[in-house]
């Protein structure tokens, strides 16, 4: 039950009508729409959440609201609800949050009235390279085809042992983020292998919160941290270098993935803990992030991580005009903080596996220690 004080509701009149009806804790959750563009939202006899939309244009709506639930023999719950609803073709995709976790996802019909719409899609390089990405990411095929290529990739440059290895250590990072979407009960297409550049997981649903921005993006470094780890464990045990140079190269490329540079990992770390604070303190660090990644991709010849600055920087701009109508919960003071404590844990746990080999005759194995001290 709910400790919220409870509003009647008016019988509905013919010119209301019902858009969407849901379950929720035991009671009706019902989403209306009337011909002056008011969306209401009641959770049984109760309205939770209004939304005016005469005069305005947009292609995104959020009801969000708490519930105060008391459960016999247990202390009274506050629960935070969010229903966001999104404009398409010619329906209304909607997803229900019940804290950090998504209960129910799917699609109703489009209202009408011309208020809400679809984003309108710019044409660029970018966006065209992203659709045909999701054309081919439907077929199963399609990740044999790119898992086999990046296994050829690297066994060429390497050696077919170690392409096994250095594979294992990108699926594991991207199990990483995998395992937290499937958590907070976000839909996945699972995971992408392209070839000399990484690892993608790919989700259907959008995210609700920053926190849930946090745990996604840092789950994948945790997890390759843990590979490293045990690469590194199994090196000590057998002392094949072939485990050391897994483990030192693991921990590389998941340190240069927590990069405070949008799009990667730590970039979008840093983006919801900064624009938790402020949105200008958001801009601003993010635009620091990106000038720390032309000042590598220059001094180290880093022509990819120009083309990751773009999709940064376009991020960025996206983030910034957004910034009033974003339906992302921002993180508190604790969640700041804790972000960041486990973001430099984390890190330091890839620097340490890498100091690790420091001191190795191998060139390979020390390569990248020297790397962190230039």
């Amino acid at each position: 039950m709910s400790n919220l004080e409870e509003n009647q509701v008016d019988f509905p009149n013919p010119e209301t009508t019902e858009l969407l009806s849901l379950e929720l804790i035991g009671k009706p959750l019902r989403l209306t729409t009337d011909n002056e563009a008011v969306q209401r939202l009641y959770w049984g006899e109760q309205l939770v959440s209004c939304a005016e939309l005469a005069d305005v244009q947009t292609n995104e709506v959020v009801h969000r609201f708490q519930l105060q639930v008391r459960a016999p023999e247990q202390p009274d719950k506050t629960l935070s609800i969010s229903l966001n609803l999104q404009a398409q073709d010619n329906n209304l995709s909607y997803q229900l949050w019940v804290g950090e976790r998504q209960q129910e996802s799917g699609q109703c019909p489009l209202p009408s009235d011309g208020h809400l719409v679809k984003a309108k899609k710019h044409t660029s390089l970018i966006g065209l390279a992203a659709l045909a990405f999701k054309l081919l990411k439907s077929a199963k095929v399609v990740k044999a085809a790119l898992a086999g290529a990046s296994v050829a990739g690297y066994a060429w440059l390497f050696s077919l042992e170690f392409a096994l290895v250095l594979i294992a250590c990108l699926v594991a990072h991207e199990y990483g983020h995998v395992r937290a979407m499937k958590y907070f009960g976000i839909k996945t297409k699972g995971i992408y292998l392209i070839p000399f550049v990484g690892g993608l997981a790919v989700s259907d649903d959008k995210i609700n919160t920053r926190w849930q921005d946090v745990v996604i993006s840092i789950m994948g470094p945790c997890f390759g941290l843990f590979m490293s780890l045990g690469c590194w464990l199994l090196f000590a045990i057998t002392g094949l270098e072939l485990f050391a140079g897994a483990a030192v190269l693991g921990s590389l490329l998941n340190l240069f993935n927590l990069l405070p540079i949008l799009p990667l990992d730590g970039g979008h770390i840093l983006k919801s803990i900064s624009f938790s604070m402020r949105s200008w303190v958001g801009l601003s660090v993010c635009l620091a992030g990106i000038g720390l990644g032309l000042w590598l991709s220059y001094t180290f010849g880093l022509a990819l991580l120009v083309f990751f600055l773009i999709v940064g920087s376009l991020e960025i701009v996206f983030e910034w005009r957004q910034r009033q109508f974003s339906h992302l919960v921002p993180l508190d003071t604790y969640g700041q903080l804790f972000s960041a404590v486990w973001y430099f844990l984390v890190s330091a746990g890839h620097i340490l596996v890498i100091y690790s080999f420091a001191d190795s005759q191998n060139p390979i194995l020390s390569l990248p220690m020297k790397i962190l001290g230039s």
